[in-house]
């Protein structure tokens, strides 16, 4: 049981030992060492920030008590809370109010302010004391859903919790979402306001990439979690989940087929190989190109990949040609009747067309996959053509770059050439 400070300490153990009024109101994992700069920097940052902390870190708790101490020791201070959905907001907004009204901090709210703490509105979004003198009618803090409207709302702290999900991490419209949702709180903090983020990343491209000022602290850093209860927890769940949740890093989903990408070779290695080019149209595919040259049983490759029509790459394909001494480019013609074959021949290029009929799925896991452990990358190779193709999967959005691969592997792979371009129809 802790002794109660006498009235006078109230103020400086709530903006100096904030952890341990934590523990009196039950949370008794809360430290020193670590949660007390936690809660500090949510009561008293002056500047944006981002804490990220792994799953059971104790940092919903700490934002919990931060925003009930703002509640308390600023009450003029408006905050607007946020969380992915309306019922995540309510928890936290009930247990702010649940924690104010306990006898601890009524009895210190009497001892500070000498009046009774009287909640003039506490609602499953909002609550407001009469502790607040200031003629805002804003609430104290109100909670929302990330997908909630804000227009017209303004306070003086945004503070964000877990608007990042497992949604995130599997879907590229729920990340589009977020971000524009994330980027909108800049237009509702008041002149002088600050952001403040806690979380967990779920993808390399959600909304955590836009969050400023980030300190992160994983399973191992905080040492919360034990060795053998961290093994428990690691079986239990798929390793990329674990790695997101515990370690705060992104590895490859667990469906995927290409890890560990053996890159920075020497870039004369492809040079007088072939090339290929996976086209893109319009809408939100890319345009793949590739040189490949196979030396004994290795592949070596150079990369590039456009998130444009393939008609503005036209120019960088031949200078790459050049440079690669690509005797050949290959192009399907499935879909352009030979457009894009006759364009590349404008420039000078041979481009040589084939009828794609093999499943895309099994080309990419029959001849990619088969050659994935002597596929070198030379210098060179666009980092994101690597990435699509190590963050590929059946349900991936996005597969040019381990089309593009696959189908030039493909091309090597038979050592009798005429046959094989008989069997896919090369002309």
């Amino acid at each position: 049981m802790f002794k109660l400070p006498q009235k006078y300490e109230y103020i400086d153990l709530m903006t100096d030992e904030p952890y341990i009024l934590g523990q009196m109101l039950g949370f008794k994992d809360l430290r020193r060492d670590l949660h007390n700069d936690w809660i500090r920097s949510i009561i008293l940052s002056q500047k944006d920030f981002t804490l990220l902390a792994h799953r059971g870190s104790y940092k919903t708790t700490c934002l919990t008590i931060g925003l009930m101490i703002n509640l308390i020791l600023q009450p003029n201070i408006t905050s607007i809370f946020l969380r992915k959905t309306d019922v995540d907001v309510k928890e936290v907004i009930m247990q702010i109010y649940k924690l104010c009204s306990s006898e601890l901090m009524r009895h210190i709210v009497k001892s500070i302010y000498g009046v009774d703490l009287v909640f003039t509105t506490a609602t499953a979004f909002a609550l407001d004391t009469n502790l607040k003198t200031s003629n805002k009618g804003a609430c104290q803090l109100t909670g929302l859903g990330i997908k909630t409207s804000i227009t017209g709302k303004h306070a003086d702290r945004v503070i964000t919790d877990d608007i990042v999900n497992v949604k995130d991490r599997i879907s590229g419209p729920e990340r589009e979402a977020t971000k524009l949702a994330y980027m909108e709180l800049q237009n509702i903090r008041n002149r002088g306001g600050v952001i403040i983020n806690t979380g967990t990343p779920w993808h390399k491209n959600d909304a955590i990439s836009l969050m400023p000022n980030i300190s992160k602290y994983d399973c191992y850093y905080t040492k919360l979690i034990t060795p053998k209860k961290l093994e428990e927890i690691k079986k239990s769940m798929t390793p990329s989940l674990f790695a997101a949740n515990y370690e705060l890093r992104h590895i490859a989903s667990d469906d995927v087929i290409f890890d560990n990408p053996r890159i920075n070779e020497d870039f004369k290695l492809v040079l007088n190989g072939i090339a290929h080019v996976d086209a893109a149209y319009g809408g939100e595919d890319y345009t793949a190109f590739t040189v490949c040259k196979k030396q004994d049983d290795k592949y070596y490759v150079f990369g590039k990949m456009w998130h444009k029509h393939v008609d503005e790459c036209l120019d960088e394909i031949a200078m790459y040609i050049q440079e690669t001494r690509a005797s050949k480019i290959y192009c399907e013609n499935n879909g352009d009747k030979g457009y894009l074959a006759k364009e590349l021949r404008k420039k000078g290029l041979k481009a040589v067309t084939y009828r794609e009929s093999q499943n895309k799925f099994l080309k990419i896991t029959t001849y990619l996959k088969g050659a994935w452990e002597n596929v070198l990358f030379v210098c060179g190779t666009d980092t994101n053509y690597i990435d699509q193709i190590c963050d590929f999967n059946e349900y991936v959005e996005h597969d040019d770059a381990p089309d593009s691969l696959s189908s030039i592997i493909r091309r090597l792979y038979s050592k009798n050439t005429e046959n094989f371009e008989s069997v896919l129809g090369l002309i």
